[in-house]
């Protein structure tokens, strides 16, 4: 059994449901310290759902720095009787490891950690400084995992260069698809505001459904941009729609329609908001008097052009395993688009994600090590090429 097969089982073992990190952290810090890493806990929010984070560096941040970035916690299991085998307890079948966090993230998190005690073995004078930021709280809101460290991080004036996040990227074997980028997210809730009434008295009401109709077909039908090169267009989708008593006789007096932008670099949140003011008031809906809207900004996009990183770990996976690795944009949102804030180069690279949030959710074992060796290699092409810089 290899040592990053070892280490996933035991992360795995921890059921560190999202925001309880299970003492995953505290694990990964005593193998960190063990090569040298100075580790600084960083946990944030209130008691009752305290957030674990960890940084840790091994250098003295002068020089280049390769930060290595994930989450220990996992989605809940939905229900156990559903299972195969317990979720938390890490089990083998057909050439596959099973359990709750195999590709979402822990077996990553466990491929880092192995491949800089490879690496730093091999290297008397590392030429680059290497970094990890974990946290337990990505799978839920996000609030006081990353985003506090990297606040932190920025009021230092700590040094980062790359990043490499250990999302499940890869689609039918490890390598084939890394994510250089990620969509931004823009949420915004919409009241329509009308006049509640008898269905049978029209006159004496203002349906605010009514009211909102013309306008949400003209923002499902608009062409927001066409995207670029690196990204799809710009989507706008309704999620939900709220309206009405329950009652079939009554018209409602509000409506409530809950909304979501997935946009490109092309657009900016400030320029969305603008449009789909622009379209509601073109509508007859005027901000205030006939409507209110509650604006969330999940994250704004981010690229990493090829480069340093991209081309170090392209070359990596294309000498451990034989592939042309695909660039990739699409997918949900990550902790990459606070990272992003203050590191140039940030790259997304993990197993594949077939099974990621579904029952029996596993890691084909075949996967495991081919990650190891990539993220050993891209640590050596950064480490010659700042050797070469020097």
């Amino acid at each position: 059994m290899s040592a990053t097969l070892r280490l996933t089982e035991a992360l795995i073992a921890r059921p560190s449901v999202t925001p309880d990190d299970a003492g995953c952290l505290d694990l990964i810090a005593g193998r960190l310290q063990a090569m040298g890493f100075v580790c600084e806990r960083l946990d944030s929010g209130p008691d009752e759902f305290r957030v674990s984070n960890l940084w840790a560096r091994l250098g003295t941040g002068k020089r280049p720095t390769l930060v290595f970035a994930g989450h220990t916690d996992v989605v809940p299991t939905g229900p156990l009787q559903a299972w195969s085998s317990d979720p938390f307890v890490p089990s083998h079948r057909d050439g596959k490891l099973f359990g709750r966090g195999a590709s979402d993230m822990k077996t990553s998190i466990a491929a880092m950690v192995v491949a800089c005690e490879q690496f730093v073995a091999a290297q008397a004078e590392p030429g680059i400084d290497i970094a990890f930021l974990l946290t337990s709280d990505e799978e839920g809101p996000a609030l006081d995992g990353t985003t506090v460290v990297c606040d932190r991080l920025k009021t230092r004036g700590e040094r980062l260069d790359w990043c490499i996040v250990g999302e499940p990227t890869s689609v039918e074997r490890t390598g084939d698809m890394i994510k250089n980028g990620r969509r931004g997210t823009l949420s915004g809730k919409l009241t329509v505001k009308g006049v509640q009434g008898h269905i049978a008295y029209p006159h004496l009401a203002r349906n605010p459904i009514h009211l909102a109709a013309p306008a949400l077909a003209e923002l499902a039908a608009t062409e927001w941009d066409q995207g670029n090169a690196f990204f799809p267009p710009t989507s706008w989708q309704i999620s939900n729609i709220h309206g009405g008593t329950g009652a079939s006789n009554v018209i409602p007096g509000t409506v409530v329609v809950d909304f979501n932008f997935r946009f490109s670099t092309e657009r900016t949140p400030e320029s969305l908001q603008a449009q789909v003011l622009d379209i509601l008031a073109r509508h007859g809906l005027s901000a205030g008097a006939d409507h209110d809207i509650t604006w969330t900004l999940g994250g704004r996009p981010f690229l990493t052009t090829p480069g340093t990183l991209v081309d170090a770990v392209r070359a990596a996976i294309r000498e451990e395993v034989g592939i042309d690795t695909e660039l990739s944009t699409t997918g949900g949102t990550s902790d990459g688009r606070f990272i992003a804030q203050i590191c140039p180069q940030v790259i997304e690279l993990g197993p594949p994600n077939a099974t990621i949030h579904k029952v029996d959710e596993h890691i084909v074992v075949a996967d495991i090590e081919p990650l190891t060796a990539i993220y050993c290699r891209t640590l050596r092409h950064l480490h010659a090429q700042a050797l070469q810089r020097a």
